[in-house]
């Protein structure tokens, strides 16, 4: 599902990845740790083809996407890959079900289909009543559950979160985490974890260590 072959990258003299090689299979859900400069979320950002290494091969569900001009990966991009942030990033001047719809509306989807398909995902979020309302009227976990479903609006491959528990309350962080694996389990997708929460850790089918900008085995 994802293949990383030496990827190098750095920033003026720091070196931040020094040649990671990494594969993560289809409907893994895989965790990402290490000390804060590591290297895990350059990482993570070049996996989602938001940053471009130095060097090296990075392929998603067979797409070489470190050969993709600029328009075509921006495509690749909102189609196949879902993203999840700490800090949610919702735009406050919409509803969580406009939020939810705005990748829709970047692929083209028609406005009746999007908004349908946008209720669908809120519901099984347990977000429905919810839908109406701006990301100031909602609680830390509903905002969070509401950037989740923006992520799976157009059936993307693979889910990368960047510390998605991270300013979550301890209830919340456990529901999060649950929602991961029933997302995995009724729609089979490939997760990609960077955290810092070693009960998330824990329960992932692998966790990759990262130390100065290599993968400690």
């Amino acid at each position: 599902m994802i293949k990383l072959e030496g990827i190098t990258k750095s920033f003026g003299s720091l070196q931040v990845l020094k040649g990671i090689d990494l594969e993560i299979n289809k409907g893994e859900i895989v965790s990402i740790v290490g000390p804060s400069g590591a290297g895990k979320t350059t990482l993570l950002q070049i996996m989602g083809t938001l940053d471009e290494p130095d060097a090296g091969r990075v392929e998603i569900d067979g797409t070489v996407v470190s050969r993709m001009k600029e328009k075509e990966l921006s495509a690749f991009r909102n189609h196949r890959i879902g993203f999840v942030f700490q800090f949610h990033q919702l735009l406050p001047e919409f509803t969580a079900l406009e939020n939810v719809m705005i990748p829709a509306f970047i692929a083209r989807v028609p406005s009746k289909e999007a908004r349908m398909h946008a209720m669908e995902v809120l519901d099984f979020m347990g977000m429905t009543d919810r839908a109406s309302h701006k990301p100031n009227e909602l609680s830390g976990g509903e905002k969070q559950r509401v950037a989740v479903a923006r992520a799976l609006i157009n059936n993307p491959a693979v889910i990368l979160a960047d510390e998605p528990s991270g300013s979550l309350d301890t209830h919340n962080k456990e529901e999060l985490h649950q929602l991961f694996f029933e997302l995995r389990e009724r729609l089979g997708q490939t997760f990609v974890i960077v955290t810092h929460d070693e009960a998330l850790s824990k329960i992932t089918d692998r966790t990759i260590h990262i130390v100065d900008g290599v993968i400690k085995v």
